[in-house]
């Protein structure tokens, strides 16, 4: 069966709303750990995650960092508006590089309360800029500081909106501006509100690079304990990038996936991380993603090596993941090691160290993987991509994964127990 044709009625399962977890536990490395291999299951702990993959492997982690990308404003007349800061507007490289923006930024947004906001009205907060400084260490006029954030209506798009902010001090990146204003904004199915905690919690210990608007969650549990064992064990890790955009939370709707739309996302990988996949490969040892953004990341490597056999002058432009790329019929067909090599070579005539680009990858059954030989992931929401994408690692065994993880009441979601998937 093509992708295309996979009915999404087919990857449901139920669901109790007390297996969804509201709040982490208080030790990151104590959620449970579910482990299949060989068609078989047995249980462990976070903390003792060493012991069960393979001496030798190469982990693969999300560096990226969950942004505060919740901005409130309050009109004159008291309605709230709610920003929720989605993706740059396409005027710039990739998310980094917006995020560095100073003084003003065009960012694309849902708004909560749009139909109290008109084009072209603009929108005024004041914020009291936070200092790491006692107050005794701030001058006077340190300690009156004040940031003013204006937000301009633009335009209407397909599924957001266009907003211009802009803001003084003007010295302020927007990372800065949006720690300073903004909250973190917690996946809805938590159904709380963001509490101070969320803020270390709700991000990876090895976040970097500024741009999620929701955490790679299965790296959650990982401590600096466990990367202590790992190196112990000559078991190494690799970092890249993808910035997790709100659609990753959008359900399917559509009866198959020929009519879904698979949400895009900003990646960006460092040259040296490629070749050091490439070498794993080469030695023929284990390459395992730890979360579903690391997974669709390093298999978008693949497919952008694929584009450059094809067309070795392709511009950085063009270099993207399409959805069904993986799926279409009379492909060059390249082993990884040569789909890598090619796409090293592309980006050594292009002078590059570091790419940057975007990936529409889906991955679901049918799909043939390229580069991972496991996956480190949490429980999903059923009928989602995620689920896909779980299923065309395990095959139909994901069904018995699942069946087991609720009947032994495993918490599923974002701050939530897991599991290590070998194929």
């Amino acid at each position: 069966m093509h992708p295309k044709n996979i009915s999404i009625a087919d990857y449901s399962y139920e669901l109790p709303d007390e297996s969804i977890a509201r709040y982490p536990l208080e030790e990151r490395d104590a959620s449970r750990l579910l482990i299949y291999q060989n068609g078989n299951i047995h249980e462990d702990v976070y903390r003792h995650i060493t012991a069960h993959i393979p001496e030798n492997s190469l982990l693969i982690f999300n560096d990226t960092k969950v942004v505060e990308a919740r901005i409130l404003f309050r009109k004159s007349t008291g309605a709230q508006i709610e920003l929720f800061c989605l993706e740059p507007a396409p005027e710039y490289t990739g998310i980094t590089a917006a995020m560095m923006q100073q003084g003003k930024v065009r960012w694309k947004c849902l708004i909560g309360g749009a139909s109290k906001w008109k084009p072209g009205q603009v929108l005024i907060r004041s914020i009291e800029q936070a200092s790491n400084q006692t107050t005794c260490q701030m001058t006077d006029e340190q300690v009156a500081s004040t940031i003013t954030l204006e937000a301009r209506y633009i335009s209407k798009l397909e599924g957001s909106f266009l907003i211009e902010l802009s803001w003084e001090p003007a010295h302020l990146t927007f990372a800065e501006l949006l720690h300073q204003a903004g909250l973190i904004p917690l996946p809805p199915y938590i159904r709380r509100t963001a509490e101070k905690s969320d803020s270390e919690r709700y991000q990876t210990v090895y976040a970097r690079y500024d741009g999620s608007v929701a955490a790679p969650t299965a790296g959650l549990h990982f401590t600096e304990a466990i990367f202590s064992s790992l190196d112990a064990r000559h078991i190494d890790r690799a970092f890249v990038t993808l910035h997790v955009g709100a659609g990753t939370f959008l359900p399917v709707k559509a009866p198959t996936m020929e009519q879904h739309v698979m949400h895009v996302e900003f990646i960006e990988v460092l040259r040296d991380t490629i070749i050091e996949v490439s070498e794993t490969l080469k030695a023929e040892r284990p390459v395992i993603p730890v979360g579903t953004t690391s997974a669709r990341t390093i298999e978008s490597l693949y497919w952008l090596g694929i584009k450059v056999c094809q067309n070795q002058a392709i511009p950085l432009e063009e270099l993207a993941v399409g959805q069904w790329d993986a799926y279409q019929s009379g492909k060059v067909v390249s082993s990884p090691l040569t789909a890598l090599a090619a796409l090293l070579d592309w980006m050594d005539r292009q002078a590059l160290t570091r790419l940057v680009t975007k990936t529409q990858l889906l991955i679901t059954p049918g799909y043939s993987w390229k580069i991972a030989t496991g996956l480190i992931t949490n429980f999903h929401q059923p009928e989602s991509t995620l689920l896909l994408l779980v299923a065309s690692l395990i095959g139909e065994d994901w069904r018995k994964v699942y069946d087991y993880a609720l009947e032994q009441r495993f918490r599923f979601l974002s701050y939530v127990d897991g599991c290590l998937l070998l194929r």
